[in-house]
């Protein structure tokens, strides 16, 4: 892939990052309950997935229309390896180093939140109960390690979502045969 075609991936990435940034610290700054939405982490969903696409778009319209199918899953990659990256590093210095405790009450709130989505839905109390004490077994959801995990899936999981922008996005250039 071209310098100047990694060079606008890289830029969407810093884009995505900076976006999720804003994100995560709103959230934090106004309210904690935010970050046991369904909606919120829908849109968090929704923005990485268009900002890989605009990537990939971008990228393809700057090598004049044409982008090979690796070429368009790398511009992705790239921008949602970085964006997720930043996010993943605001994260840890929010929730292990400036404020610890936000930490702890987030997953009090996911907890309760998710146990009252469980009793929403009439799921047994014995089942429930399992649901609790693994999420306990869990730990600190924002210790760096399952911060660092929780990366490693969203990656692996977006890979997925790039393999399919990728062949959607692909145009080879018939000169190039």
């Amino acid at each position: 892939m071209e310098k100047f075609l990694k060079s606008i991936a890289i830029n969407h990435g810093l884009y995505l990052g900076i976006a999720l940034a804003i994100l995560t610290v709103t959230a934090y700054a106004i309210n904690l309950d935010l970050y046991t939405k369904i909606w919120f982490g829908l849109v968090i969903l929704a923005l990485i997935i268009i900002f890989g696409i605009i990537s990939v778009y971008k990228t393809k319209v700057a090598n004049g229309g044409f982008l090979s199918f690796k070429n368009s899953f790398v511009s992705y990659f790239i921008t949602i390896l970085i964006g997720l990256v930043i996010s993943t590093i605001i994260s840890i210095i929010i929730f292990n180093i400036i404020d610890p405790e936000a930490a702890t009450l987030i997953q009090e709130k996911v907890m309760v939140s998710q146990i009252e989505r469980l009793e929403t839905y009439n799921v047994p109390v014995d089942i429930i109960d399992e649901t609790i004490k693994k999420m306990e077994e869990q730990g600190n959801m924002f210790s760096i390690g399952n911060v660092i995990q929780s990366l490693i899936f969203q990656i692996v999981g977006f890979c997925v979502v790039g393999l399919i922008v990728a062949a959607a996005m692909k145009k080879n250039n018939p000169d190039d045969v």
